[in-house]
């Protein structure tokens, strides 16, 4: 009996439980989304047309503006999706971009063509065609830090070079 007793005292115990980490509040690397595969492009999401060309800025452009260049995604608050390419840009700071918006608010995924320029370490595009007011500071780390001005509502977060 007592052997009995000490089988199903044994059989009871369970392992112990191990923690996991939080996850990191910053954002990871959003991969790229292609239209050959629907599929792996979640509903919500931002999705950029391939026919959005970055065109490498000239050698005449300072440093501190072609830093911009190219193709960043982030998320605003942490869960909204979003991108941003820029596709040109001039020496004196003028850019011509595209941004792509996933769900946000009431907003269904979308994508505008915008203008804007660089003052400093900021990009500030005029209001997109939907409203949104957008500004992009480049952070010490080579991220941008963006904010959406959007039907009175304020959204931030990070965003990584693709």
């Amino acid at each position: 009996m007592l052997g009995f007793a000490a089988l199903a005292m044994t059989a009871c115990q369970s392992a112990p439980e191990t923690t996991q980490p939080e996850p990191a509040l910053e954002p990871g690397p959003i991969a790229a989304q292609t239209a050959s595969d629907p599929a792996a492009v979640p509903s919500g999401s931002a999705i950029i047309d391939q026919s959005v060309a970055v065109i490498p800025p000239d050698k005449a452009v300072p440093t501190k503006y072609a830093a911009f260049s190219g193709l960043w995604a982030g998320r605003l608050d942490g869960m909204y999706d979003a991108k941003l390419a820029v596709q040109t840009i001039s020496s004196n700071g003028k850019v011509t971009v595209t941004y792509a918006w996933g769900t946000l608010g009431d907003n269904h995924p979308g994508e505008a063509a915008g203008v804007g320029r660089i003052v400093g370490t900021t990009l500030k595009l005029e209001r997109l065609p939907n409203g949104a007011d957008l500004s992009f500071v480049m952070r010490p780390d080579k991220t941008l830090a963006g904010t959406v001005r959007l039907a009175g509502q304020t959204y931030t977060g990070v965003f990584l070079k693709q």
